[in-house]
């Protein structure tokens, strides 16, 4: 199966599409799937501006409401989890998932699909410690705090991936695992994106509950976004003797020219499967059975664990699966019931009024929360579903800290114009196809979609630049690239176990230098994960990133162990300061997530 992946999205879905489309006819096969990691910006229409996280002068309408007007289809079936940038009033909508245009399918908050046999997982939104444990309070209308806590991760959602135990195929995040950075090229890494340095070598770089998910889930394939660079590293979990267990990571940019934004990779699937999207019964199972943990307040709300006197482990049954699979009347296909609830953005009338945001009900959600018998949220805002899930206590209590990326090269990710071509209006795209970054290529060309500052044929100019340098296209090999990530992992293990370090005479600077140096020359590998012969290994002087396994008692791990949930009781009744009811056991709790990076939301 191909499954085309893009990093974050931007709104650009025309430019993805069209490159897409000229991979397929040059390569001739056909791209079955394509997964967006994030920044989608879902907007249809003005309103929805007014609910996404940017700057108004970066507030575009972009291309997608001609998708969710029916003007535009998918031409490929697309997948796709939330950011930072989005608006948030649309994905709000579908807390659960479900169709944001015919042929566009949004995972939700969490969620698990299949396609094709392969089974599809997804956490939407970017860590943010302060918000890490408290409800859904967000709705429309928003204010600036809730308008940005709106796309922050919740513990309830990571709560219930960690109830899976069957095999996930891919699963894709906005921001990175904490961590990863250890499993690639890091060197290269900070080559393209120095202001990383501190935070990697400080080890908080990443999405610490993201970096759980990975040692505990251990998919095939991880894929996000967020930073904007592309990057590959290679997980190996702990595996029974003679088995091997590997997680690939892949990050993409963002879709800009000369960037590489999309890779398409060959993932094995079952032939026997229908390429339709359906279903997961193992995912629908926790849903229905952690229905009674969300919480729509804004105060913290802690998940249940060892020691609680009621169920604290939710992974189904078997008989609980088939009692979803029988509610379903067997068939899990996703039916393609897309429903427009809002008016479109139509460019021909000039200025309109805009409308405020308000919340509403979406029929997707309505069914879904029917068949399982679970909340929507939405519901339950506008008061068609009464129950003690809400705080209507004043507005929402969140930082206004500033959640617009930075990026390397520009003062926000956002802040580079729309642009009408995939390259400067002054170069022409034979010198693009002839540059340094030729093997950028692939990963960045594409036609324009509504040329008014370029007058040239787009198309034409790169057909003809591709016809007289087609040795400048190709393809990128993913699996070559993973296998020279493992080889150089391995021949680090190899080299670390028997390189033996020259003794060195402290009186002799200059022999004490060339020592250190052949010692980490002996340890470099020349082989690049991703574009080519520049992956060079940590340095002697360096520490080694840690092994899968010593890395799968995280920081977050031993803080939650350390905090081991104890209801007993003292003699005259009164609650254990170990409880979870207890005021200490709270404010312990609290910082679990504390350690969060300075600027995480930086893409």
């Amino acid at each position: 199966m191909k499954i085309a992946v893009e990093g974050c999205c931007h709104g650009e879905l025309d430019k993805i599409y069209e490159t897409i489309e000229f991979i397929e006819k040059k390569e001739n096969f056909k791209v079955d799937l394509l997964l967006i990691c994030g920044d989608f910006q879902s907007v249809r229409n003005k309103s929805d501006l007014q609910c996404m996280a940017v700057p108004p002068k970066y507030q575009r309408m972009n291309t997608f409401y001609k998708y969710y007007s029916g003007e535009k289809v998918a031409p490929v079936l697309t997948i796709f989890i939330g950011g930072n940038h989005e608006a948030s009033n649309y994905l709000q909508e579908l807390p659960y998932g479900g169709w944001v245009a015919p042929n566009i399918y949004y995972l939700g908050y969490a969620n698990v699909l299949k396609f094709g046999g392969i089974r599809i997982g997804g956490l939407s939104g970017i860590y943010k410690g302060k918000d890490f444990t408290k409800g859904h309070f967000e709705h429309p209308p928003y204010n600036e705090e809730s308008k940005r806590a709106a796309y922050h991760i919740r513990n309830l959602e990571v709560f219930r991936l960690k109830q899976l135990t069957k095999p996930i195929d891919i699963f894709m995040t906005h921001d990175w695992p904490r961590g990863i950075y250890d499993y690639g090229n890091t060197s290269q890494l900070l080559k393209a994106k120095q202001f990383l340095r501190d935070e990697v070598e400080s080890g908080t770089l990443g999405s610490p509950p993201a970096e759980e998910l990975l040692m505990k889930l251990q998919p095939r394939y991880w894929f996000s976004a967020h930073l904007h660079v592309k990057f590959a590293a290679i997980v190996q979990h702990k595996a029974p003797a003679g088995e091997e267990k590997l997680t690939k990571f892949l990050s993409l940019d963002k879709c800009l020219p000369r960037r590489k934004f999309l890779q398409i990779l060959d993932v094995p699937h079952d032939p026997q499967e229908t390429l339709k999207l359906q279903l997961d019964t193992e995912w629908l199972a926790v849903l229905k059975l952690t229905n009674h943990l969300l919480s729509l307040k804004r105060g913290s709300s802690y998940m249940p664990g060892p020691g609680s006197q009621t169920r604290w482990e939710f992974k189904p049954t078997v008989e609980e699966e088939n009692r979803i699979l029988e509610d379903f009347g067997g068939d899990l296909y996703i039916p393609d019931n897309f429903q427009r609830t809002v008016d479109v953005f139509d460019p021909n009338h000039g200025k309109t009024k805009v409308s405020p945001p308000v919340t509403m009900v979406n029929p997707q959600t309505t069914l879904i929360c029917t068949m399982l018998d679970i909340t929507d949220p939405n519901a339950v805002f506008l008061g068609q579903d009464s129950n003690n899930l809400l705080d209507v206590s004043g507005e929402g209590a969140c930082d206004a800290d500033d959640d617009d990326d930075v990026d390397d090269d520009e003062t926000e990710c956002d802040s580079e114009p729309s642009f009408v071509s995939f390259v400067d209006s002054d170069q022409s795209y034979s010198s693009l196809l002839s540059s340094s970054n030729a093997d950028d290529s692939i990963m960045s060309l594409g036609t324009t979609g509504d040329v008014s500052i370029d007058n040239r044929d787009p198309v034409k100019d790169l057909s003809s630049s591709i016809q007289t340098n087609p040795e400048e296209i190709s393809l990128s090999d993913e699996e070559a690239e993973f296998k020279d990530i493992m080889e150089a992992q391995r021949k680090k293990k190899e080299s670390s176990e028997s390189v033996k370090v020259p003794i060195i005479d402290d009186e002799d600077d200059e022999d004490e230098f060339k020592a250190i140096m052949a010692a980490q020359k002996e340890q470099a590998l020349s082989t690049d994960p991703l574009v080519g012969p520049t992956l060079t290994l940590r340095p002697l002087t360096q520490s080694s990133p840690a092994s899968s396994d010593e890395r799968s008692d995280t920081e977050v791990t031993r803080k939650t162990n350390s905090l081991a949930l104890n209801t007993s009781k003292r003699a005259d009744g009164s609650e254990s300061e170990d409880s979870p009811q207890s005021k200490k056991f709270k404010r312990r709790n609290q910082q679990i997530y504390k350690s969060e990076s300075p600027d995480e939301e930086n893409v």
